[in-house]
């Protein structure tokens, strides 16, 4: 099974969502841990290769926690947030494509 890695204080954000979200968003990474898709999820291309956001609607909004599972050591959740629009943040994408760009560096240095 793999590891889940969170980037930045996107486990901090995690753990400020409601305990349903939350629930949701952690089945959701273990059905990805276990090599199965997550349940409601879409590709990010806008933040690069290989990259998804799980998809969470409740009573209290929408909710989106973006990863990258390709790498073989961990799944990397790079940024968890609250939806206040249709429309996925300029900032928000970001955020998640700077912490992607921080971890292919981090990999790419200890080769």
């Amino acid at each position: 099974m793999k590891a889940i890695s969170f980037r930045g204080d996107s486990l901090n954000d995690l753990k400020s969502f409601n305990d349903d979200v939350k629930q949701q968003i952690g089945y959701n990474l273990h059905r990805i841990q276990i090599g199965k898709k997550p349940l409601n999820y879409k590709l990010m291309k806008t933040v690069g290769i290989g990259v998804r956001e799980i998809r969470v609607k409740d009573k209290d909004g929408i909710y989106r926690a973006i990863y990258v599972a390709s790498f073989k050591e961990a799944i990397y959740v790079l940024h968890c947030f609250q939806k206040k629009e249709q429309k996925t943040r300029k900032k928000d994408i970001d955020l998640a494509r700077a912490r992607l760009n921080e971890l292919i560096l981090e990999r790419k240095n200890v080769k």
